[in-house]
């Protein structure tokens, strides 16, 4: 049993703890009532009182020692210019907290939230939960009105959250859908991308500030972006709609009127208002897709609306109003365009806070078998057809699918197109290994010939010489071209080294790919600008 001194703290309530004379023991003060429970002993209270209060202080530390004479009160005086005043409040109590010679060790505390102002129970909650004040809070609560007299009821809470494993899972198990929601419910495998999705749940729910996201196309920027949405919505942190606009498609007068909006007889053809994409996406998100092909009028407009939330439509005289959250999709290097002026840098600045890049599918290798079952569910919901594949069939898919050999340059359209042929062609709803084989031979027409193709062997004496190539034993020319192959096949050095280190990778402590990869073709006096 714990022995030890508990010392409260709380502040005096200049209207609840009032009372006159003899009657003021018929009403409840929340003060008093805090030592009129037997099963609640405190041994020291510091009563913190302003100035001008303190007449009334006396009184109700002369009630609490005549109903526990065992507890020793103290008046701790500090003057609040506002006691509604965050900023002061704030600071003063911070101050004393600072100042007051806690033992932790020693004592048990307390701090009572129930009396004071709005704002100063508000600090007194922050500064018992930074531990400031290292206690628990207590609230009391006046006798129920069936009770005709009496001290009421009282709580303690302790903010040390960690000792309530069931509010604990309840938060990560939150945090755990919110990733899951983001990602459409695949269980995706691959830890950059996963770590990527954490980021960008973090940040969709703490900030409202512009996010870009980038990508080849394909990779699921848009569908991403109203997942984002979605999550907002479910968080109750906006109202609006989802706002999609493909920016590639509108060029011109068209774009600003599509976005901005119009009045009635701006230009020929205007024969009523136009609303606008921005006033569309009032309290909710306004998705930009390809931001890069806007024109610079456009990019001049569309900075003003996100900076100051208001525009003039063409052909207005008077400014409207949008309060929206942009996200950006771009599968151009915008510092590239930057450079090149055809993006203005200052609009690029505004937008750049919250970047992501969404890797391609063949970056993903890991994550194609998820996909697959993800895109036969969805032919599923939408078609109403079951449809499997047999498990020949499956591996085989899964063997090219997850292949150098697998280009997937249209990523996730791409593989949302197989998988839709060949459900739809599958006879009794079950693909085989001949529509399998059929798929792959659409897939390898569509994207053309490899660039790596066949012409590697051929092109190795350019490569590295003569002289080299004929030193080197036919493994290890065997391993040097497929090497190359997959080099040719990738999008960037680290691409093509997750590809080749896929499975050593994870059993090593440094997982740089590029650099393991760099030195194994420095071997052959090779880099990847010769083989590119």
């Amino acid at each position: 049993m714990n022995n030890r001194p508990t010392v409260a703290l709380g502040l005096l309530g200049s209207v609840l703890d009032r009372g006159d004379g003899a009657r003021r023991w018929e009403h409840w003060r929340p003060t008093v009532s805090l030592f009129q429970h037997a099963d609640l002993r405190i041994d020291r209270f510091e009563l913190i009182v302003e100035p001008k209060f303190r007449p009334l202080a006396e009184t109700v530390a002369a009630d609490i020692r005549s109903v526990s004479p065992e507890t020793d009160v103290n008046l701790r005086e500090i003057a609040f210019e506002d006691p509604w005043d965050f900023e002061e409040v704030f600071g003063k109590l911070h101050t004393f907290a600072r100042s007051y010679p806690f033992e932790p060790d020693e004592e048990d505390y307390l701090v009572h939230i129930t009396t004071g102002s709005h704002v100063q129970q508000i600090c007194l909650f922050l500064l018992t939960e930074s531990r400031h004040f290292p206690a628990r809070l207590v609230q009391t609560a006046p006798p129920k009105r069936k009770e005709s007299s009496g001290p009421g009821r009282y709580a303690v809470i302790d903010l040390d959250l960690s000792r309530y494993d069931k509010l604990v899972t309840r938060f990560e198990d939150e945090a755990a859908e919110a990733l899951t929601f983001l990602k459409s419910g695949i269980a995706t495998r691959n830890k950059s991308f996963n770590k990527l999705i954490e980021q960008i749940e973090s940040v969709a729910i703490h900030s409202r500030a512009p996010m870009l996201l980038m990508g080849p196309t394909g990779a699921g920027k848009s569908q991403l972006a109203r997942r984002i949405h979605e999550l907002k919505k479910a968080r109750h942190q906006l109202k609006g709609a989802f706002v999609e606009v493909n920016c590639a498609t509108i060029r011109g007068d068209a774009a600003s009127s599509a976005l901005f909006g119009h009045v009635k007889g701006a230009f020929t053809g205007a024969a009523v208002n136009r609303k606008g994409h921005l006033l569309a996406a009032n309290g909710g998100v306004l998705f930009l897709d390809e931001i890069g092909e806007l024109g610079p009028d456009e990019q001049a407009m569309l900075l003003r609306a996100i900076e100051e939330k208001r525009f003039f439509p063409v052909g207005a005289d008077s400014e409207v109003v949008s309060d929206f959250q942009l996200i950006a999709g771009t599968n151009r290097d915008l510092h590239n365009a930057v450079r090149a002026g055809k993006f203005r840098d200052d609009l690029l600045a505004r937008i750049n806070l919250w970047t992501f890049k969404l890797p391609a599918l063949r970056e993903r290798v890991e994550d194609i078998e998820p996909n697959l079952d993800y895109e036969l569910d969805q032919f599923t919901r939408q078609t109403g057809a079951h449809v499997t594949f047999n498990k020949e069939a499956r591996e085989r898919f899964l063997e090219f699918a997850t292949s150098p050999a697998a280009q997937w340059t249209g990523n996730f359209r791409d593989l949302n197109a197989a998988v839709c042929r060949m459900a739809t062609l599958a006879e009794s709803k079950r693909i085989g290994v001949d529509a399998v084989d059929e798929e792959i031979k659409r897939l390898r027409s569509t994207w053309g010939a490899s660039p790596s193709g066949s012409d590697v062997p051929e092109q190795l004496p350019k490569l590295i010489g003569p002289d080299r190539l004929a030193q080197l034993d036919l493994f290890d020319r065997a391993q040097l071209e497929f090497v190359i192959r997959v080099c040719r096949e990738s999008g960037s050095l680290s691409d093509a080294g997750r590809k080749l280190y896929a499975v050593t990778r994870e059993k090593r402590k440094d997982n740089n790919d590029a650099d393991r990869l760099r030195k194994y073709l420095l071997k052959f006096g090779l880099s990847w600008q010769v083989i590119r």
